[in-house]
């Protein structure tokens, strides 16, 4: 099944957060992290790319920390997801790795279902914006 890694979760659960607050406001990770029982490790490793993607602000200092640099609505789930992960999500393995993964590749009977599945989630995500889940 599809599943969203640990790292894309807690990345939209910073961005919902910051998107539900006035806009320009500042958390740290440490404060998400705490709010929202998350390592805080791996959500500064999150904000971190989100920070050189241009998805949130990183701000330096003792009253640093992260807020959005962008409107929720100009934020697709799909370009969160490709930052976090450096991909999309895949539904099958031979879609990621190429038709030489799979030695039933030109035999398989579900290639082209799953194919047709994957391209309506790829629409979703790319439709999908931070707006939508607050």
């Amino acid at each position: 099944m599809l599943q969203l890694s640990k790292k894309v979760e807690y990345g939209l659960i910073a961005l919902r957060h910051m998107a539900m607050k006035p806009i320009g406001q500042v958390f740290t990770a440490k404060e998400l992290a705490q709010e929202y029982d998350i390592p805080y490790e791996l959500l500064a490793k999150v904000l971190q790319k989100l920070a050189r993607a241009g998805i949130v602000s990183s701000l330096q200092g003792i009253r640093g920390g992260y807020s959005l640099a962008k409107s929720p609505k100009d934020m697709p789930v799909s370009h969160i997801i490709r930052v976090i992960e450096e991909e999309k999500p895949m539904i099958a393995e031979c879609y990621v790795e190429g038709p030489d993964s799979c030695y039933l590749f030109e035999n398989c009977t579900i290639r082209r279902p799953l194919g047709k599945i994957q391209r309506s989630l790829n629409v979703l995500f790319d439709q999908m914006t931070i707006q939508e889940i607050i």
